[in-house]
């Protein structure tokens, strides 16, 4: 059997002296800036926002800051929901105490526009059984400060006092809450997600050396984001949402880089490559195709940087960092650590017990078949090398390649076929466990008070208008079809407002198109008018969002086309990668809008349907499971091509990658998906709905796209797929960065290791399976 012969390795390379020069200084730095960011990072959390889904620039953001200013009265955003029991709201005691508790409210630091029920008599301050009623008040300041304030309220206010029973809502306290359990929710899936992940790299290796690096890379990785984030924090309005997807990436595309490189470092030793050359040879080649990975996955995550809102923005910030910084302790800390360990990466070896019992069994079974006694012959999977089964599947699908590229095709467009009845709204409080306090006093107010409070629309009308002026507005306004009531104006001084009750649901299309009419009434020329309100918030982000859209993904398919053909020369390989990678996404869509829209598997999964999808999420979905598949794809893509380099031979290349990444992929992609359904198990609808949607992306991209309809294609585009122009193939020779290496020479093999690695065997079955082709 031929091997290569390592004896004259290329030189190393100064990327590779410099990473190896000084391995233990290198760790030493290393942890030594990881200390310092656990500190620069120490709570990040409670400097984020929990809201972030408003275009800042948008009109409703104007109207709502102008009202929030000169009326906060129009604006309240804590709601005392004052409970009387049997008594009613009227009884002489209960109005005593809700009087008290009035003025103390208006005493606070920090709290404008407090109005009740038992000072304005405003019905719809009061529940329709008679039993609740509400005290509302406005909480100044940006999200942490009226977070600070909420919390400071809560003690004296919240609870038993005296003849009724107070419990806070409104939007701060329905913020601050979700603040909270999210922050718990990420703890708890830390907690679940390590362990877990450990015994996977474990069963992935063998090795428990090798299975704690890609896990070390993760915590770094997690660990430098929480301190980039918190930096952010001093300079922009940054959500607590994007915690979990730190977690998530950090761990996921960590362990992702670091499986790729460890593997390939342990296959160099298992030809016989000295340490330094193992490593040198692992940078030059699974080093080049992390860095590619890190950059597209980058690039997917910054075109939400396009985005006004900064829930978007924020997700941008920490996936960008957490790329980043997993790559470079992927590329620097890790062949450090690789260095120092050299063959000690296979230390602690938990298969090898088990390959002794095959082995032994292999041997008793030839020997059996030598002596032609009972039950002669090999036994089944005695032969059988790691890879084996992928070269199995890649030669069977490129044999019915038509098959299985339309079935697999049409099997994903099926399954995002759900996605077409979509339906945009705006995050509430059902986003959060029915227990959680500032839910059940929305639902009270939404349940059993007149008017759908929350749910009216705001006019802003600034100007020196006249009364008349101002009666003529009211007067168009209230013929227009969708409007139930209008109540005002309310005047003071240039500036007034008109409260506008629609008809139907708060955020339903009436609601929404109503916002629309408002907005095109002809008004007096003495005013200017602007609009506000939940539905309008609504129209502004969807208007927003698909302005903008059509940049981000221009600059997700331009970057990645240009990233894939630098990897590989061709011209076919980008759009295929960016036409497959998308293709895989079907299922994520069709599944968020099944589950989380029509509400299957809402008692299983426990969460509240609110018969929409917030608007932003499908933009992150798409944004963060593109990239992630991207990852797969370089993987992948990067293999075939060194071995396509190598020998010429396209179907053996395809086989080949597929064989040497499948196994790789697929527990890359296991792994991510344990962590990303760990994030999933939060009791907020959205992070449950990130988590469990791109873990099925994720295994979706790794199980169905790669291991079946990419090796189909290719082999239906056959040589055609490294094809490309003339002054392209110049540009690429120019430019182009390949992760192959010129071929070695080959010499007779030496002598078997007496126990060979699980890299070994998979290297050597390989080339028993597809022989070794003529090198061109």
């Amino acid at each position: 059997m031929p091997e290569v012969n390592r004896s004259a390795p290329p030189p190393v390379g100064g990327w590779t002296r410099f990473v190896t020069a000084r391995p233990r200084l290198a760790l030493l730095a290393a942890l030594v800036i990881t200390a310092l960011a656990v500190f620069a990072g120490s709570g990040v959390a409670d400097r984020m926002g929990s809201g972030g889904w408003q275009a800042p620039d948008a009109e409703s953001t104007y109207a709502t800051e102008v009202l929030a200013r000169e009326f906060p009265a129009s604006q309240p955003n804590l709601l005392l929901l004052v409970d009387s029991g049997s008594a009613g709201v009227d009884d002489p005691a209960v109005a005593a105490e809700a009087a008290r508790l009035t003025e103390r409210l208006k005493a606070e630091p920090g709290i404008s526009g407090v109005g009740s029920y038992w000072e304005t008599a405003s019905p719809a301050l009061r529940s329709e059984d008679g039993e609740e009623a509400i005290i509302a008040a406005r909480i100044g300041g940006d999200e942490k400060t009226a977070g600070e304030t909420l919390d400071r309220l809560a003690p004296a206010f919240a609870g038993e006092r005296g003849p009724v029973t107070v419990s806070l809502g409104g939007p701060v306290a329905v913020q601050h809450e979700m603040q909270t359990i999210i922050q718990e929710d990420l703890l708890r899936a830390e907690l679940i997600a390590l362990p877990v992940t450990l015994v996977l790299l474990v069963m992935v290796f063998g090795s428990a050396v090798a299975a704690m690096l890609p896990l070390a890379v993760g915590i770094v990785a997690i660990l430098g984001t929480n301190a980039v984030l918190r930096g952010l924090t001093e300079f922009t309005d940054v959500s607590v949402f994007a915690m979990n997807l730190t977690t998530a990436l950090g761990l996921g595309l960590a362990i992702d880089y670091a499986l790729f490189i460890v593997r390939r470092f342990r296959e160099e030793l298992a030809v016989g490559a000295d340490t330094r050359t193992a490593v040198g040879t692992t940078l030059r080649t699974a080093g080049r195709t992390v860095l590619f990975s890190a950059l597209t996955v980058a690039v997917s995550l910054s075109a939400m940087l396009v985005f006004p809102q900064y829930f978007l923005r924020s997700f941008a910030y920490a996936g960008i960092a957490v790329v980043l910084l997993a790559a470079a302790a992927a590329l620097i800390l890790l062949p450090a650590a690789l260095v120092l360990l050299g063959p000690r990466i296979n230390a602690l070896d938990l298969r090898r017990v088990l390959r002794r019992r095959k082995k032994a069994a292999a041997g008793a079974d030839v020997a059996g078949a030598a002596a032609g006694g009972p039950g002669a012959g090999p036994v089944a999977g005695a032969d059988a090398s790691p890879g084996r089964g992928w070269a199995w599947l890649g030669a069977l699908v490129m044999r019915r390649a038509p098959v299985f590229a339309i079935v697999t095709t049409v099997g994903l467009l099926l399954l995002g076929l759900p996605f077409l009845g979509v339906k945009f709204g705006t995050a509430d409080d059902r986003q959060l466990p029915a227990s959680a306090e500032s839910r059940v006093v929305q639902e009270h107010i939404r349940d059993g008070f007149p008017g759908s409070p929350g749910g009216g629309l705001e006019v802003l009308a600034e100007g020196q208008g006249s009364p008349a002026d101002h009666a003529a507005l009211k007067d168009r306004i209230e013929q227009l079809p969708g409007v139930l009531r209008v109540d005002g104006p309310v005047a003071d001084g240039t500036v007034a407002y008109y409260s506008v009750l629609p008809k139907g649901e708060a955020v339903g299309e009436q609601a929404q198109q109503l916002v629309r009419d408002l907005r095109a009434l002809p008004s007096a020329s003495s005013l200017d008018t602007s609009v506000t309100g939940t539905a309008a918030v609504l129209v502004d982000s969807k208007d927003a969002i698909a302005d903008r859209l059509p940049w981000a993904l221009a600059i997700i398919v331009v970057v990645t086309l240009l990233l894939v053909f630098l990897l590989t020369g061709s011209v076919l390989i980008p759009l295929q990668a960016v036409v497959l990678n998308a293709l895989s996404l079907t299922a994520m869509f069709g599944a968020v809008v099944w589950v989380f829209q029509d509400g299957n598997l809402s008692g299983l999964l426990a969460f509240t349907s609110t018969g929409d999808i917030e608007t932003t999420l499908p933009v992150l979905m798409f944004c963060v499971a593109f990239g992630l598949s991207m990852d797969y794809g370089v993987f992948l893509i990067s293999r075939i091509k060194e071995e396509y380099d190598r020998t010429g031979d396209h179907e053996h290349s395809v086989t080949f990658g597929l064989r040497h990444t499948g196994g790789l992929i697929t527990a890359a992609a296991v792994i991510l998906a344990v962590v990303m359904v760990a994030i999933g198990t939060s009791r907020v609808t959205n992070t449950k709905m990130l988590g469990l949607g791109i873990a099925l992306a994720v295994l979706m991209d790794a199980m169905v796209v790669r291991s079946l309809l990419v090796p189909a294609v290719m082999k239906l585009m056959g040589r055609s797929t490294w094809w490309a122009p003339a002054p392209l193939r110049a540009f690429h020779r120019r430019f182009g960065l390949s992760e192959g290496e010129a071929a070695p020479a080959v010499t007779p093999a030496a002598p078997p290791d007496p126990e060979p690695t699980a890299e070994a065997e998979e290297i050597s079955g390989a080339r028993r399976d597809v022989g070794e082709p003529a090198r061109r």
